[in-house]
C-alpha cells in the first residue's frame, strides 16, 4: 500500500507540473479609442464654464438638493422590478459560478443496495441453485479530474467574467432607474413651469379680450377683433389640459420606477415650478475615466473576456481528460457485510480521449466567430459611450446658449411692458398698447420656461451619459484576474 502511495502521489505530481491552459489568455483589446490621446482627454464639446473636467459625483442627483428626489431615487433603488430582475440574474451569476469552481474539487460519491432475491447458477457456472438472499452493495468512490489542459480553470474564468458582466448589467439598470427618476422629477417640475406661464398667458388673453369687446361695444372696434381674440383664448386654453396631463404622466412614471400602482398615497410633489436648472459647472471627467465608469463598457468588456475563455474550453476537447479515481466497498450477502471476502477496492488513473476530432474544432470555429463578435460589440459600446456623451454635452451648451438668448428677449420685453406702462400713466398711449406688450411679456415667460425644461433635460442626458449612479466605484477596466 505504501509503494501505491507514493506512485499514486508521483503520478498526481507529474501531472500537475505537466498541466497547462490551452486556447489564447485574454488581454485588454489594444484598440485605438483605449490608446488614442483624444479618447483619454477632455470631451470635445465640454465647454467652460459650462461643465469642468473634475470627475463626476456618483450620487450626481445630490446637485438638485432636493429631499423629495433623494427620497424618490431611494425607493426606486430599493423596489424597482428592473433592478429586482437584475438582482436575480446577477446571484444565479453568482451560482453559476460556484458551480464552476466546484469541478476544481474532488468528485464523492456513496452508494448502497440492498436486494432480496436469487442469483442466476448458469451465470457464475454452477449446477446448483444458488440460495434466496439479501444481497448489498456499498461502496464510496473519489475521483478527481486533473485538468491537465485546463479545460475547468478556463470555465472557471469564463464564468467569472459573466459573473462580473451580470455586475455590470447590474449596473447598467441602476444608472437607467435613477436617471429616469430624476427625468421624470425634473418634468414634473419644469411642466409645472410651463403651466403657471400658460395660466398667466390666458389671464392676460381674458382680460385683453373683455377690453377690446367693451371699445366694440362702444363703437370703437371692430366685430373681427373680437373674434380674434376670442380664438387665441381659446387656443391658449387648449394648452392648458395639455401640461395639466404631462405633470400628472410624470408622477406616473415615478410610482411605476419605485414600483407602486398609480395614484398611490405618498406619490406627490409639491408644488413647483422650477425646472430644476443647475447654476453650478457639470463635471464630466475626462474620456479614459469615462470608459471605464460605464457600466455597459465594463460588461462588454467581461463578455469579450468570457467568450475568450470558451475558446480553451472547447480547445481542451482536442486533448485527453485524465481522471483519478479510487473507490472502496463491501458487496455479496447482507449477512456477510465487511467480512474480508466481501470486501472491494480499486484505484488508478483513467483516461477519456475523444479521437473524432470534427465536433471539437467545430466548437472551436464557434467559439472563436463568438470571440470577434464579443470584440465588435465591445468597440461598438466605447463608440456608442464617446458619442451619447459627446451629442449630450453639444445639446446641453447649445441648449444653454439658445436659453440666454430667450432670456435677453425676456429683459427686453419687460422693458418694453415698463415703458408702455409709463407712457399710459402719461396719457401718451392707451391701455390696449399696454395690454400687448404684456402680451408678449408673458409670451417671452413662456419661451424661456419651455427652454428651462429642455436644458433640465439636457443635463439628465449628460449625466446618464458619464455612467454615474452604481452602488461602487468599479476602478479601471484592466485584463481578468487568474479565478
Amino acid at each position: 500500500m505504501a509503494v501505491l502511495r507514493r506512485s499514486i502521489g508521483a503520478l498526481t505530481l507529474a501531472l500537475g507540473l505537466a498541466a497547462c491552459e490551452v486556447g489564447p489568455d485574454y488581454y485588454l483589446p489594444d484598440i485605438a479609442l483605449f490608446r488614442d490621446t483624444h479618447a483619454q482627454g477632455t470631451f470635445v464639446s465640454a465647454e467652460k464654464p459650462v461643465t469642468v473636467a473634475r470627475e463626476p459625483d456618483p450620487q450626481w442627483w445630490r446637485l438638485y438638493h432636493s429631499t423629495e428626489l433623494d427620497g424618490f431615487i431611494a425607493q426606486a433603488l430599493a423596489a424597482n422590478t428592473d433592478l429586482r430582475a437584475a438582482d436575480a440574474n446577477l446571484e444565479r451569476a453568482h451560482a453559476l459560478l460556484e458551480e464552476a469552481r466546484a469541478a476544481r474539487q474532488p468528485n464523492v460519491v456513496l452508494n448502497f443496495d440492498a436486494d432480496y432475491g436469487q442469483l442466476s447458477a448458469e451465470q457464475y457456472i454452477q449446477n446448483r441453485l444458488i440460495p434466496v438472499s439479501v444481497f448489498h452493495d456499498l461502496g464510496l468512490t473519489a475521483s478527481y479530474e486533473t485538468d491537465l489542459f485546463g479545460r475547468i480553470r478556463r470555465g472557471i474564468e469564463a464564468a467569472k467574467a459573466e459573473d462580473e458582466a451580470a455586475l455590470a448589467a447590474r449596473d447598467v439598470v441602476r444608472v437607467t432607474v435613477v436617471a429616469a427618476v430624476t427625468g421624470a422629477y425634473t418634468d414634473y417640475c419644469s411642466t409645472g413651469g410651463e403651466l403657471a406661464s400658460a395660466r398667466y398667458t390666458l389671464a392676460l388673453e381674458r382680460h385683453r379680450y373683455v377690453y377690446v369687446r367693451r371699445l366694440f361695444v362702444a363703437g370703437r372696434g371692430t366685430s373681427l377683433d373680437v373674434t380674434e381674440l376670442a380664438s387665441d383664448v381659446a387656443q391658449t386654453e387648449a394648452t392648458i389640459p395639455l401640461f395639466e396631463a404631462e405633470q400628472r404622466n410624470a408622477l406616473f412614471r415615478i410610482a411605476a420606477l419605485t414600483a407602486r400602482p398609480p395614484e398611490t398615497p405618498g406619490i406627490a410633489i409639491t408644488d413647483c415650478t422650477d425646472a430644476g436648472v443647475l447654476d453650478v459647472p457639470i463635471p464630466v471627467g475626462k474620456g479614459a475615466s469615462l470608459l471605464s465608469r460605464r457600466p455597459d463598457v465594463r460588461e462588454a468588456e467581461r463578455e469579450l473576456a468570457a467568450a475568450t475563455a470558451s475558446i480553451g474550453v472547447a480547445t481542451a476537447d482536442l486533448y485527453p481528460d485524465v481522471t483519478l479515481g479510487a473507490s472502496i466497498g463491501t458487496t455479496g450477502v447482507i449477512k456477510d457485510i465487511f467480512k474480508p471476502l466481501t470486501n472491494r477496492y480499486d484505484v488508478g488513473p483513467g483516461v477519456s480521449w475523444e479521437l473524432n476530432r470534427s465536433a471539437a474544432r467545430a466548437r472551436i470555429d464557434g467559439a472563436e466567430a463568438e470571440t470577434r463578435a464579443a470584440l465588435a460589440r465591445f468597440d461598438g459600446v466605447v463608440l456608442k459611450a464617446l458619442r451619447e456623451t459627446e451629442t449630450a454635452l453639444n445639446n446641453y451648451a447649445r441648449a444653454l446658449d439658445r436659453d440666454a438668448r430667450l432670456e435677453l428677449a425676456r429683459e427686453r420685453a419687460a422693458e418694453a411692458y415698463a415703458d408702455s406702462r409709463r407712457l399710459e400713466a402719461a396719457g401718451r398711449t392707451d391701455s390696449l398698447r399696454t395690454l400687448d406688450a404684456e402680451r408678449s411679456l408673458a409670451a417671452a415667460e413662456f419661451a424661456v420656461a419651455a427652454s428651462k425644461s429642455e436644458v433640465a433635460n439636457d443635463q439628465v442626458a449628460i449625466f446618464l451619459a458619464l455612467g454615474g449612479g452604481w452602488e461602487r466605484e468599479p476602478g479601471p477596466i484592466t485584463s481578468a484576474s487568474r479565478p
